[in-house]
């Protein structure tokens, strides 16, 4: 490394990047002079215009066919909370849940309209507030609710490590915003609402999503993109929402809390995270692809016979080529509870709980995944077609 030595020479005034003094001196007239000019020739214009504020976002509408906690675009942050009836006979049962939806559909509307109740909720950038509501199999079940036939609970599944007190519920919400403050100004008053109706909250689970350019698929805390094979709206309206009918503008949640062992996955080599997956980290494509939304063709094989993705990778054993073309629509969330416990809840959308029966037993039997995966908590639940204006959620259930 070359360094100069010695010192440096005095430099003559007019030889410095700086201005001379007797030069300022001098000129100290001009410069004020050129000032006052300056500002005359503003002043002679009148005014600067303000800059004009950016274009108002608008807040996710709450009332329509179908609940904008399935249909508006996937914001960052996430709450799900479920709730539990109090005991009670069939017939109590059922006034008490129509008086608890009443009180949730006001809060839900309130929070998303012009200028909510709760001051908290008036202030700073827009919330972007959407929300779900659905019931359980069992409250379903137990006060004799109009749900779609198919509503149930999932079997058990090999290596699963359920625990009760993070799953279930007589009924599941989940807000998405824009940032964790609604989220929880609004699960506040929730929470209010479902206790004045005799209800409790049984579980709550916070959930985001990484800075992701819009229009993008977001990623895991495996690196891995999330959700690039979610149905076009034809396939939604085929997998997803109900057949013609009362269930129409419904559709069914499964909701999974996965622990991930990101240190352990993120110790393998590149290629056999690719292997496992069946999709590259980079840019998502399939191991028979190019681009991320290519259709993953698992019957590619290498000169030698292998399949190019293998028959144990996680995209290949949930391919929809092995379902008759059925498709979820998946708008999961990472979580970080413990420096132990991170990573993803998923949430998928099906017209029949069914589906992802299969495609879990598929995945429980042989997934390469498995090693750095645990299900800890289990949800389903209907979620229920829209609130029309001056309407209520869950009018259906009661025919």
């Amino acid at each position: 490394m070359h360094a100069e030595t010695g010192k440096a020479r005095k430099q003559p005034g007019a030889a410095r990047g700086g201005v001379d003094r007797r030069t300022l001196i001098a000129g100290g007239g001009a410069v004020l002079a050129a000032g006052v000019g300056a500002g005359a020739v503003a002043l002679g214009r009148g005014p600067a215009a303000a800059p004009q504020p950016p274009p108002a976002v608008p807040q996710t509408p709450f009332h329509g066919d179908r609940q904008a906690g399935v249909t508006a675009p996937q914001q960052p942050a996430t709450l799900l909370l479920a709730l539990d009836l109090a005991p009670a006979a069939t017939s109590d049962g059922r006034t008490a849940l129509r008086s608890l939806l009443g009180e949730l559909t006001g809060v839900l509307a309130d929070a998303t309209g012009a200028g909510p109740a709760d001051p908290r909720l008036r202030d700073g950038e827009p919330a972007r507030l959407s929300s779900l509501v659905g019931v359980g199999p069992g409250a379903a079940a137990r006060l004799g609710l109009n749900v779609p036939p198919a509503l149930a609970e999932l079997p058990a599944f090999p290596g699963d490590r359920l625990d009760p007190a993070r799953g279930g519920g007589d009924l599941v919400v989940q807000l998405c915003a824009a940032d964790r403050w609604p989220l929880t100004v609004v699960a506040e008053l929730l929470g209010g609402a479902a206790k004045s109706a005799g209800a409790t909250v049984r579980w709550s689970q916070p959930g985001f999503l990484p800075r992701t350019p819009p229009g993008t698929t977001p990623r895991n805390l495996f690196g891995y993109k999330d959700g690039t094979a979610n149905p076009n709206p034809a396939e939604a309206q085929q997998w997803v929402w109900g057949p013609p009918g009362p269930y129409e503008h419904g559709t069914v949640l499964v909701y999974r809390r996965i622990r991930m062992d990101t240190a352990g996955f993120a110790a393998l080599p590149e290629d056999r995270r690719d292997l496992a997956m069946g999709r590259r980290r980079g840019d998502g494509a399939p191991l028979t692809g190019t681009a991320e939304h290519e259709d993953p063709d698992i019957y590619a094989k290498n000169p030698d016979g292998s399949y190019v993705i293998p028959n144990s990778a996680h995209v290949r054993l949930s391919s929809p080529r092995l379902d008759s073309g059925a498709r979820m629509l998946r708008r999961g969330y990472s979580y970080d509870d413990a420096p132990d416990d991170r990573g993803l809840l998923f949430c998928a959308f099906v017209r029949d709980p069914a589906q992802f029966t299969r495609v879990q037993n598929r995945l429980a039997a042989k997934d390469a995944l498995n090693p750095f995966l645990v299900h800890t908590a289990s949800a389903v639940a209907y979620v229920l077609p829209g609130a029309r204006e001056g309407g209520v959620l869950g009018e259906g259930l009661w025919g």
